[in-house]
């Protein structure tokens, strides 16, 4: 399998690199303290054919294939400052888009599509409850049928996007007793009479990623607003979240790229006891493991993508998210020991790169989960079939009779 980019795939990159370099998030200091995504970005990431790169050409889409996509976004990385505006434009495409994609009616594919490719409409994935994070079926939010549509009630935690969605793909259950097969999932609009959105807390990083609270109150929708078939949501969740643990994290292999650029700079030009600290060993070792880090992550990620099409058996996206997420806070909490005190400082990006990696562990599914669906699909954990032992054959007498001390 030839996982090395074209030509063809190489220009984009660049041409994404060069507008995330020039373009997009300037003034990132003023606006991550004040937790706020510039508008303007979105709105140039739109024009420039971003959020349309894995849809279909019929609904304005570049139709890129999940390869290309990741070749694409790490050079959008590359050039951007701005991870929480990255973490925003993953969440909308591959969380919201491609489910769309997979599973909407064709109706609800020309109502969205075209708008979510274009920048007219942002969209959230209203997953994440209080007691349901890592295990996502525990959900309590009701969905119960009345009449000709649904009655929503529930309340959705972190979600991404959720203060300037248009649209949020919501998850619940039709009966909690059936478990993760009574999960569906619904299409809500953000003017729908019963859904309220709350910014309630503050994150360490990622900032500028807007993120809040969605509470459902008798928050009624119409039968049409169902994403694919009822009970199917879990089948939906699988889906988007092979996507997103494949693809989410393509942009942070550009951020890790540019770190290491940064400090291979630094390490040439950097003098102590009269030589440039390059040549120290210490020094140049670590920053050699910061590139294999990167290598290992961008192969396990371009494999993901292009598995995306196949069976969702793979455990692919589990290891593309897994190791480019600890790939990335190792990367930089290197990059802040070459630099020292200097990269302590928030002039050099270090520290506000580490912040916004150390949230990559946790979204789309923690470290720990990621291992745990690994260990499964490897079939490590998986029971054991049970054997019966031998029978042995019941003693008799010498007529073959049934003894009675026979055991």
């Amino acid at each position: 399998m030839n996982l090395s980019p074209t030509e063809e795939q190489l220009a984009l990159a660049g041409r994404l690199r060069d507008l995330g370099a020039a373009r997009l998030g300037a003034d990132i200091e003023a606006r991550e303290r004040s937790h706020r995504l510039q508008p303007g970005d979105w709105e140039r990431c739109a024009r420039a054919g971003i959020l349309a790169l894995p849809l279909p050409t019929a609904y304005g889409g570049l139709g890129l294939d999940p390869l290309s996509c990741a070749v694409a976004m790490e050079g959008l990385g590359h050039g951007c400052r701005d991870n929480g505006l990255l973490l925003s434009l993953g969440a909308h495409i591959w969380a919201v888009e491609i489910p769309v994609l997979e599973f909407g009616t064709e109706e609800q594919k020309e109502r969205y599509l075209p708008a979510l490719c274009d920048g007219r409409m942002v969209g959230a994935h209203a997953l994440t409850e209080q007691e349901a994070g890592s295990d996502a079926m525990a959900l309590t939010a009701r969905a119960r049928r009345d009449g000709d549509g649904y009655v929503l009630d529930g309340t959705k935690r972190f979600v991404t996007n959720a203060p300037i969605a248009d649209v949020t793909l919501v998850y619940a259950t039709v009966n909690p007793a059936l478990g993760f097969t009574g999960v569906t999932a619904f299409l809500v609009d953000r003017d729908t009479e019963g859904l309220t959105v709350e910014s309630r807390f503050e994150k360490t990083g990622m900032r500028t990623s807007p993120w809040g609270e969605i509470t459902l109150r008798d928050c009624r929708v119409p039968a049409g607003a169902r994403l694919g078939a009822e009970k199917q949501g879990s089948r939906i969740l699988a889906r988007a979240m092979a996507w997103e643990r494949s693809l989410l994290l393509a942009p942070l292999l550009g951020t890790m790229r540019r770190q290491i650029e940064q400090c291979v700079q630094y390490a040439r030009s950097r003098s102590q006891f009269g030589k440039n600290i390059g040549r120290f060993e210490a020094v140049a070792h670590r920053i050699v493991d910061m590139q294999l880090r990167l290598d290992a992550a961008r192969l396990l990620t371009h494999r993901a993508a292009s598995q995306l099409g196949g069976a969702d058996a793979s455990y692919a996206p589990e290891a593309a998210k897994l190791t480019t997420s600890e790939a990335a806070v190792a990367t930089f909490l290197d990059a802040m020991q070459v630099y020292g005190g200097l990269g302590y400082t928030t002039g050099t990006d270090i520290e506000r790169n580490l912040r916004d990696a150390l949230g990559t562990r946790i979204s789309s599914g923690t470290s720990d989960l990621q291992r745990v669906l690994m260990a499964e699909k490897m079939g490590i954990t998986a029971r054991a079939r049970r054997t019966q032992p031998p029978r042995r054959p019941a003693a008799t007498g010498a007529g073959g009779e049934r003894r009675a001390d026979a055991r």
